[in-house]
């Protein structure tokens, strides 16, 4: 029996989170488990097109699918008073992400890539713990915490001191898994008083004229193609990412507590390093395999119910 838990913020607005039912549990494992594969095709796209242009083309393809979707589900689309402040809130920190997350992955692996932007689940334990009362952070979260950038460490801890470039791509990637992390809260939040697809289609719409401009000042000279390869991964990008799993994830953030169903996540970064593995041919090292399990075994401990 599913079990409400009203809680209330600073501005007195209700935040209502439900345990999870067997389907969403299912929904929640799946998006997963298509997440693992995000890094891989951000990765094989970025050999076709420099980060902004890659990130435009991809959120447009989102946006059409968003879009679509909530004019099928008849959802209106206009803004109301105070919304317009908040989605570009929400907006800034979306912009923030993705580029730390697409130029960041230019400098490092895909799996390294994928390890790192699943540390995203701790900064949203301590965002929660920060701006939502009901999630507050426990000795056990703490723990998990500690467990999971000690997996962080390990995977780099091979290239420390030698210099090498991925170190950059890894910090990027990490400080994009710190803005996810906030996301997630801020979307938790906003999705009680904006409709989640509403919300979805303005953050996507308003970010795309910012990847625009970048594009244009800074990637000119950069060669832009399209190959069967680039374009599976743009569509997968565009089309499972940012238009299913965007969907349907903010839609479940607006029942469902989004700290009890990111420990299902932990399947997202070994995934990743499968994906990654598999059709990258990226070594499956000793430090990646470690840094992988520590991580998830932190994510799990972080989100762990008593």
């Amino acid at each position: 029996m599913n079990r409400k838990e009203p809680i209330r913020t600073s501005a007195s607005r209700q935040v209502i989170s439900e345990d999870p039912h067997g389907k969403i549990i299912a929904l929640s494992l799946l998006l997963a488990f298509l997440w693992g594969g995000n890094s891989l095709s951000i990765k094989v796209g970025l050999q076709d097109l420099p980060p902004m242009a890659l990130a435009f083309v991809r959120f447009v393809i989102g946006l059409i699918i968003v879009g679509v979707w909530a004019l099928y589900r008849r959802v209106p689309l206009g803004l109301k008073r105070g919304d317009l402040s908040r989605l570009l809130l929400l907006t800034a920190i979306f912009i923030s992400q993705i580029i730390t997350l697409n130029i960041g992955t230019v400098y490092t692996s895909a799996s390294r890539s994928t390890i790192f932007i699943n540390t995203y689940p701790f900064f949203t334990a301590i965002f929660a713990h920060l701006w939502i009362p009901g999630e507050k952070l426990s000795v056990t979260k703490t723990c998990g915490v500690i467990v999971a950038f000690s997996g962080v460490f390990v995977t780099v801890a091979q290239d420390l001191g030698n210099g090498q470039a991925s170190l950059f791509g890894d910090i990027l990637v990490l400080v994009s898994g710190a803005f996810l992390g906030l996301r997630v809260v801020v979307t938790k939040l906003l999705v009680q008083s904006i409709h989640p697809y509403r919300l979805l289609v303005w953050y996507l719409a308003l970010s795309l004229p910012v990847y625009a401009i970048l594009s244009v000042l800074f990637e000119l000279q950069m060669t832009f193609k399209l190959t069967l390869d680039g374009s599976l991964a743009l569509l997968y990008q565009g089309g499972v990412i940012a238009g299913f799993c965007f969907l349907a994830w903010t839609a479940v953030l607006e029942r469902y507590s989004a700290s009890k169903l990111v420990v299902l996540f932990f399947a997202t970064p070994l995934s990743g390093v499968l994906f990654s593995h598999l059709l990258l041919g990226d070594d499956l090292t000793f430090y990646l395999l470690a840094g992988s399990l520590l991580v998830a075994a932190g994510i799990y401990l972080v989100n762990m119910q008593r």
